[in-house]
């Protein structure tokens, strides 16, 4: 018999593997600001509603983008304080 496990992978067992996106800050805010200028661009050339929804998108994505700086930041802080290269041995 033929080897058919291009026809549907899901029946022969055999799961796709779902890897994370891992979007560094700089990639998250380049989108951002792209999607308020291509808002701006859809808007000027009359389709507002398109805009809308494509502008709608960039706020999410830029606060997505701050979230994660600020969490990179902390994480730095709470560790430096952790291990300040001092131990005390008491």
């Amino acid at each position: 018999m033929e080897n058919l496990n291009f026809i549907d992978p899901l029946l022969h067992g055999i799961e796709p593997q779902k890897q994370p996106l891992n979007l560094s800050v700089k990639q998250m805010v380049c989108a951002g600001v792209g999607a308020l200028v291509a808002a701006a661009v859809l808007k000027q050339t009359g389709h507002k509603k398109v805009g809308a929804v494509v502008g709608g998108l960039a706020l999410p994505i830029l606060a997505s983008a701050c979230y994660k700086k600020y969490s990179q930041v902390s994480k730095e802080k709470i560790d430096a304080q952790a291990s300040s290269g001092i131990e005390y041995n008491h």
